[in-house]
């Protein structure tokens, strides 16, 4: 048994009594990976940790990701500070398609070590669980290779992922022209194959122009629905073509970005069980303007997550306190607002908010020792994340031997 003791604060939304708790004074006993008892206890356990009257909260839920790549594209972030827009890149032979060539290329070895350090880094920063995305092969073998890395990494490392299947992520240069063809190409050959493999528990697509329009994505998600696999979307980034709508009519478990959101899709979100992923580090990193409108999504009834959007393109940053903190800055959230999306409501995201995404009795022990007093001091400490210990199912990130 590992029992934390002197606690300062314990902040966690509480899904009992739907609410964002503050507990001070307390401790916390786990054992066999669960929380057994919060509040007082004399229990010492086999394991103790003496908190130090510091902030603990649940670890993160980053449900937002783009981490099976090799090559960088920094010359990219050097274009849009001399005036390129993403866009424009795009255009020009950069942005996603220039990933591919290194996925095809890498053996499933080179690619594990890639990701892998990735996740040493994640974890390091306080996310416990996150959503993982293909999309960077876009070709059979290539899209299946990276969900076998993903299934690596989660079968042997601390860190939870739940891999996506991302293959409309855009059209390979080699279909181009023909995006029709490769449409086909996802829904004959590549979902039936993902589906045997049995990695994959969701189906993405990039619901944008220039990437799949709208009759394009429904095509992709309702065939993956067909073969069991969950379908997300990314809507309304640059430009609304209808994506906020699809997802509502195949009852996406999320539908992220939202930049162009219109009034009209915020009451279809309203009226369904779609949570609205927002990602304010891409906005930032593009040097964009125009946020989600994150406040009258949540006035409006909407339930939002916060995610990172980690790829190599359009947002490098892998840390949900900087999210946190670009999240109360530019978003208008509280910080308990924010709190809650980085952890339950991504859970929530991923359908497991049964089991993380809170600390609650019977939950699987997946929590933050912070070297901070109070939740308020995250967004303080924007460009730092001031951890002591990150506890994943119920193990120390740091041994206590």
């Amino acid at each position: 048994m590992l029992h934390l003791k002197n606690i300062g604060i314990l902040s966690t939304y509480n899904s009992a009594t739907d609410s964002f708790n503050s507990l001070k004074n307390c401790s916390i006993d786990i054992e066999d990976k669960i929380v057994t008892n919060i509040g007082s206890s004399n229990n010492n356990g086999d394991f103790i940790i003496d908190c130090n009257q510091k902030l603990v909260t649940p670890g993160f839920v980053d449900a937002h990701t783009h981490p099976v790549f090799t090559n960088g594209r920094e010359k990219e972030f050097t274009q849009r500070v001399s005036g390129k827009s993403y866009e424009e890149i795009s255009l020009s032979g950069g942005g996603i398609n220039s990933n591919i060539k290194g996925v095809r290329e890498s053996n499933e070895t080179e690619l594990l070590d890639i990701v892998m350090g990735r996740m040493d880094e994640f974890l390091s920063l306080g996310t416990t669980t996150i959503e993982a995305k293909t999309g960077y092969g876009l070709d059979t073998e290539s899209e299946l290779k990276s969900l076998r890395v993903l299934d690596n990494i989660h079968n042997n490392h601390q860190i939870d992922i739940f891999p996506t299947f991302l293959g409309a992520h855009s059209i390979p240069d080699e279909f181009n022209g023909d995006a029709d063809g490769y449409v086909d190409l996802i829904c004959n050959e590549m979902i039936p194959a993902v589906s045997k493999q049995g990695i994959a528990k969701f189906c993405d697509v990039f619901c944008e122009v220039g990437y799949f329009d709208l009759l394009q994505s429904s095509k992709i998600l309702k065939t993956a629905m067909k073969y069991n696999l969950t379908p997300r979307i990314h809507s309304d980034e640059f430009s609304n073509i209808g994506g906020t709508k699809l997802a509502s009519e195949v009852q996406a478990v999320s539908a992220d970005h939202l930049m162009e959101i219109s009034d009209n899709d915020i009451d279809l979100l309203t009226n369904s069980d779609t949570i609205a992923i927002l990602l304010p580090g891409t906005t930032f990193f593009l040097g964009k303007e125009k946020y989600a409108p994150a406040r009258k999504l949540i006035d409006r009834g909407v339930h939002i997550a916060i995610a990172s959007d980690f790829n190599p393109g359009s947002c490098h940053i892998k840390s949900m306190p900087f999210i946190i903190g670009l999240s109360c800055i530019y978003l208008g959230l509280s910080i308990e607002e924010a709190l809650k999306a980085a952890t339950w409501s991504g859970a929530c995201a991923l359908n497991e908010q049964d089991r993380i995404g809170s600390i609650e009795v019977g939950k699987q022990a997946d929590l933050i020792i912070w070297d901070l007093d109070k939740i308020e001091q995250i967004p303080y400490n924007l460009t730092s994340a001031p951890i002591k210990n990150v506890i994943k199912a119920g193990e120390p990130l740091i041994s206590l031997d």
